[in-house]
């Protein structure tokens, strides 16, 4: 079956920089496209961050853009989230999720399949 991983959460002052990976394995799958979404405590799921599947499109949540980018490496089956100027409010549980097809979109109930996620801590 296939599944994501995300990785490289952790615990970070303000301004500091992060790196998460989400890794998609156990194929058979086709073109996707794979979206990052984060829960703060206490707070609903959003948006954060999406890159298409074809043609390598992206999209960023208002609160993002400019100090977070997303990447892939299609070799790896591998996406990132590279975040920078981090803030206290960026603290949450950060997921990655995939959408089969060649569509971007930066609804959570149109994704697929989802991570189980990755914990990132911004200290003030």
């Amino acid at each position: 079956q296939v599944q994501l991983v995300e990785s490289g959460g952790g615990l970070v002052q303000t301004g500091g920089s992060l790196t998460l990976s989400c890794v998609i394995s156990g194929g058979p799958f086709g073109k996707h496209m794979t979206g990052w979404f984060r829960q703060p405590p206490g707070k609903e799921r959003e948006f954060v961050a999406a890159v298409s599947g074809v043609g390598g499109r992206t999209v960023y949540a208002d609160s993002v853009k400019g100090r977070f980018t997303v990447s892939r490496d299609s070799g790896k089956n591998t996406t990132y989230l590279q975040m920078t100027s981090l803030k206290p409010e960026d603290t949450a549980v950060y997921y990655c999720a995939a959408r089969w097809g060649a569509a971007l979109t930066t609804t959570a109930g149109a994704m697929n399949l989802w991570g189980k996620g990755t914990l990132v801590t911004v200290s003030s």
